[in-house]
């Protein structure tokens, strides 16, 4: 068999194995939707594809997958590129960013999912105003504050008592958008009072900044309790991409 033929064999499994995930997936969030009482496009999937490769996401896009989440601004950088003539695909940055990463970033994401300072909201802001202005985007960054449900820093997170500052500094920042709220569960916690937690600091949120509806929730492990509480945005890569392949990085 040549080597063109064994790589287009092999794209042919990996379309399969991607497809009958994604089939499994869409299953189950129309499931937890039934079983919550929502509308099932109420949720939508964002793949999460770190550490794997850009055909896997060409190959997605040709399932009908237009949102695709990252959590390394290098790796996601170098797949934006590759993958630019698929016009219609809007990045989300899912990964703690660092503020001097932001003006990279602030060049492809659609919506970063991890701001959790009101220093990096600011730094954010410049970069989003300066992508604007070249031409970069053409619509301000959309912005999920991440809010720490466990208190620790090595996570990533906002204190909840932090979260209105936060917020009122997004919504008036000129190159951002408010979206919504990102959270992880503490890696001890029961998913439902997590979640919980999140949907009542959610609705504080909304009280102030109606705007504010998403709420990107749930992963792989835990889908069904997020749906059961509110999200609107399940980030999954385990169950939909597999293992992650080997990195040395």
């Amino acid at each position: 068999m040549s080597t063109e033929s064994i790589a287009t064999e092999a794209m042919d499994g990996r379309t399969a194995e991607l497809a009958a995930n994604l089939a499994d997936l869409n299953k189950r969030i129309g499931a937890a939707c039934h079983a919550a009482g929502r509308d099932p496009d109420s949720v939508r999937l964002l793949p999460v594809t770190k550490f794997f490769p850009a055909t896997d996401i060409a190959i997605l896009h040709r399932l009908g997958c237009r949102e695709f989440g990252e959590s390394r601004e290098q790796e996601a950088t170098a797949k934006v590129a590759e993958l630019a003539d698929l016009a219609d695909v809007r990045w989300h940055m899912v990964g703690r960013l660092q503020r001097n990463k932001a003006r990279i970033v602030a060049r492809w994401a659609h919506a970063v999912h991890s701001v959790d300072s009101e220093r990096l909201a600011t730094a954010l802001d410049a970069a989003a105003r300066a992508a604007l202005e070249a031409g970069e985007r053409g619509e301000p960054v959309r912005v999920l504050m991440q809010v720490s449900l466990d208190e620790d820093p090595g996570r990533g997170g906002v204190a909840p008592e932090d979260l209105a500052a936060l917020a009122d500094r997004v919504a008036t920042a000129p190159g951002l958008q408010l979206a919504g709220l990102m959270a992880i569960p503490p890696l001890d916690a029961v998913p439902d009072d997590a979640f919980a937690r999140l949907a009542h600091l959610h609705s504080l949120v909304r009280a102030d900044h109606p705007e504010a509806t998403e709420l990107s929730a749930g992963m792989s492990s835990d889908l069904e309790s997020a749906i059961e509480h509110g999200s609107t945005c399940v980030r999954v890569g385990t169950a939909l991409m597999g293992a992650r392949p080997i990195t040395s990085a």
